[in-house]
């Protein structure tokens, strides 16, 4: 059967993306921030995986605000990097893995989970932002991505956006359907976006760090716990777009540590089997206007 091994959290700036695309990497500015993803870089080559799952926020490329899906799924065969106002980021073609993608879609809707299913879409830096920290820079035509990408996009840009517990249970029965699916296959877990960052009005500009690691305390050691952190509070301290940070609960919640169901957690075993192990941690501020984050956490 398929099998989660690991989960990646990581902002995904789109200033990073920039700075890659521009030969930047390397400034005084920019060389902590992607310093920060050496490891990463590694381990990705230690622990190739066969699917990538990546959770993620559409800006208003695949969807406009005459179409808003909560939560989608991308279901086709390829997607092309986007063109967001100055020109698709010079990165290879993401390829699908259409089999996995429509039975998780099938599966989670079978859970009661509403999935808008997308064929056809172009994708953001919100997803290859993250894919260039992780696996580094590569030839736009006879580069490739080291797996197929599932594009999980969440809506976290027009209210109403879902709770973090709802993205938190979410991610239980994403793990419930990959863990039925029928062929022996690794898959890691990614959720991208926040940290703490506005972009607009009279806070632009707040970054908070010592809520962000708080936040990142509690996500990795008491998940059920964040999720129960309401939607204000990501607002009043890690500003409009901090929301982002419960697409992180969406792979925190497909992690094996966590029950299906947290009132009654005998569906797991208790041992050293149902555990996870924080392989990387990274902060760092700024980059561009934004906090920077980043855990691997990989199950037992």
């Amino acid at each position: 059967m398929a099998k989660i091994t690991a989960s990646v959290y990581t902002s995904h700036v789109p200033a990073i993306g920039a700075a890659l695309d521009t030969g930047k990497s390397k400034d005084d500015y920019w060389k902590p921030v992607f310093t920060g993803y050496d490891f990463s870089q590694q381990w990705m080559k230690d622990n190739k995986p066969d699917v990538i799952l990546l959770v993620y926020n559409d800006h208003a490329t695949a969807f406009s605000l005459d179409m808003i899906p909560t939560f989608a799924i991308g279901t086709a065969a390829q997607y092309k990097p986007a063109d967001e106002g100055y020109g698709a980021r010079p990165v290879p073609v993401v390829q699908g893995h259409p089999e996995l993608a429509s039975y998780i879609a099938q599966s989670v809707i079978q859970q009661d989970f509403d999935l808008t299913i997308v064929n056809k879409m172009d994708v953001d830096h919100g997803l290859t932002v993250p894919l260039s920290l992780m696996c580094g820079e590569l030839d736009p035509v006879k580069g490739a991505w080291p797996c197929p990408v599932i594009p999980f996009a969440v809506n976290v840009v027009q209210y109403p956006v879902p709770s973090g517990q709802r993205c938190y249970n979410l991610g239980k029965a994403i793990r419930k359907a990959i863990e039925s699916y029928d062929e022996d296959i690794n898959v890691h877990i990614w959720g991208t976006g926040g940290m703490s960052h506005q972009l607009q009005g009279a806070r632009a500009g707040l970054i908070n760090r010592e809520w962000d690691n708080a936040w990142l305390d509690k996500m990795i050691e008491d998940p059920a716990a964040c999720a129960q952190t309401p939607h204000i509070d990501y607002v009043r301290e890690a500003g409009s777009e901090g929301i982002e940070l419960v697409m992180w609960l969406i792979a925190r919640g497909a992690m094996s540590d966590v029950p299906y169901d947290d009132k009654n957690a005998t569906d797991l075993v208790a041992s050293s089997a149902h555990s996870v192990k924080v392989r990387h941690r990274f902060y760092h501020v700024p980059a561009s206007n934004t906090a920077v984050g980043h855990v691997i956490l990989e199950n037992r």
